[in-house]
């Protein structure tokens, strides 16, 4: 399936297949969009509008230079739709699944390779777990668009009311933010309890990740079973499945409240609304600032306040082997738990008594430190190629490193070279990180086994 082996001299390893494959997806999809039958008028659309429209698919981050409901056709908006679908699997989980639907067989560098793409730490029973991430993401999705429909077909009429709830279903789950329902996202359905709902329980599903799922299906399956309480069915969880559902709800939960304090008087937000769609709009933002990238109000509505928390929740955006990009809740607990440990002066970092690797700490500061290191040399990027407000800057930046696909109103009118700025940074915040882990996964270099004497330096 991947060659990993010699290819006219160049030996390709997973650390670089998976990059290539999202960037060939990337350029294949930019050539699609830029033909005449992709776009409503029948035109040609510019390069770089295309490839702009086709990396914010497969980076599934939601940032848009022409509306997606307007520029495009039906068919443009297929195409559309299709790569944001191979952008939250992947393109080494579809080209996998292809080969498990013709018959063929998987060799052991296509194992790594699967492994590598899901950030799983073994290959034991991969190809069983790559059938059910199928399963279960074709299951949702459809799920989701039968209750998007509910409101959409009496709205829209059949055909469009389907199809805006596939659209909608399919791009909330993939954590891709886009949408065809009109210019403002979700904002006229603000005070919809069903369509945020929907919208939530969507990108929450896409975001916690697959491993995570099939943990918590099987152990209330068991618990159901053997008459199990809450409490021991949340025992018997993983400590993994335990840290992401509790930092998760603790991130959605703090972030509700934070929302809804600095901005309850805000008018350019949620100030104008009743309680009721104050406190279901703060539970959105929340929500959708974690690499989900659907509004219900203006981002540049925010204020300085509300938009610092911002940064920080887009940058840490969703969880391991999901949908979702940014450094990942694990990463950024991790991160704490280092500060929390050498404070304490403990030797060792403990979680729900189990002790963190070395090795895990190491790739959490060093995925971290890179990703951080990213977005603060394509903000200065942006700023110099492309003169704005700098927490405007800032924020387009962040959304786009960390595939979140909010803006504060700037995506649209950013010259050729602002757009090309945000083209990296999307592709390098949805590669980044994985392509991190695979490196800092592979075995030790020869350069380990120079041992030097330890130096004294002074920190802090």
């Amino acid at each position: 399936m991947f060659k990993t082996d010699k290819i006219k001299g160049i030996r390709l390893t997973p650390v670089q297949v998976i990059p290539a494959s999202f960037l060939i997806t990337i350029i294949i999809g930019a050539l699609l969009l830029m033909l005449p039958f992709s776009s409503r008028t029948g035109e040609v659309t510019p390069f770089v509008t295309a490839l702009f429209t086709a990396t914010t698919s497969v980076c599934v981050t939601g940032l848009v230079v022409v509306d997606t409901y307007l520029h495009w056709s039906f068919i443009g908006q297929v195409i559309i739709l299709i790569l944001a679908q191979i952008g939250g699997l992947g393109m080494i989980a579809i080209a996998a699944s292809l080969m498990v639907l013709t018959g063929r067989k998987f060799s052991l560098s296509d194992r790594l390779l699967l492994q590598d793409a899901f950030n799983l730490n073994t290959s034991s029973r991969l190809l069983s777990f790559l059938g059910r991430v199928l399963k279960g993401t074709l299951l949702v999705e459809a799920i989701g668009a039968i209750l998007y429909a509910i409101r959409f077909v009496p709205q829209y009429g059949i055909p469009k009311g389907i199809w805006c709830a596939i659209f909608n279903s399919v791009s909330a789950f993939c954590n891709a933010g886009m949408d065809v329902l009109g210019p403002n996202s979700l904002a006229d359905y603000k005070d919809d309890p069903l369509v945020l709902s929907v919208t939530m329980i969507l990108i929450i599903m896409g975001g916690i990740g697959f491993v995570v799922w099939f943990d918590l299906m099987e152990k209330v399956k068991e618990g159901l079973r053997k008459s199990f309480t809450p409490s021991v069915i949340w025992g018997r969880l993983s400590e993994h499945s335990r840290l992401v559902i509790s930092f998760t709800l603790a991130l959605i939960i703090g972030g509700a409240i934070y929302f809804m304090i600095t901005e309850y008087h805000n008018p350019a937000t949620i100030g104008a609304m009743p309680f009721g769609s104050k406190l279901l709009n703060s539970l959105f933002e929340s929500v959708t600032l974690r690499t989900a990238g659907f509004a219900t109000f203006p981002q540049e509505g925010l204020n300085f306040a509300s938009c610092l928390i911002a940064y920080i929740m887009m940058i840490i955006g969703g969880s391991p082997v999901g949908t979702a990009g940014g450094i990942k809740t694990v990463t950024f607990f991790l991160l704490l738990m280092n500060v929390r440990s050498y404070v304490s002066h403990r030797d060792e970092n403990v979680i729900f008594k189990r002790s963190v690797s070395e090795e895990s700490m190491r790739k959490a500061a060093a995925v971290a430190v890179v990703s951080l290191g990213a977005v603060m040399l394509m903000s200065i990027l942006l700023l110099l190629v492309n003169p704005v407000a700098m927490e405007d800057a800032l924020f387009e930046v962040v959304s786009a490193c960390g595939t979140v696909g909010l803006t504060r109103g700037l995506t649209g009118s950013l010259n050729i070279y602002g757009r090309i700025v945000i083209i990296i940074s999307m592709f390098l915040g949805r590669i980044g990180p994985i392509s991190l882990v695979a490196i800092f996964s592979r075995n030790r270099s020869d350069a380990n086994r120079i041992k030097y004497s330890e130096g004294t330096f002074y920190v802090g």
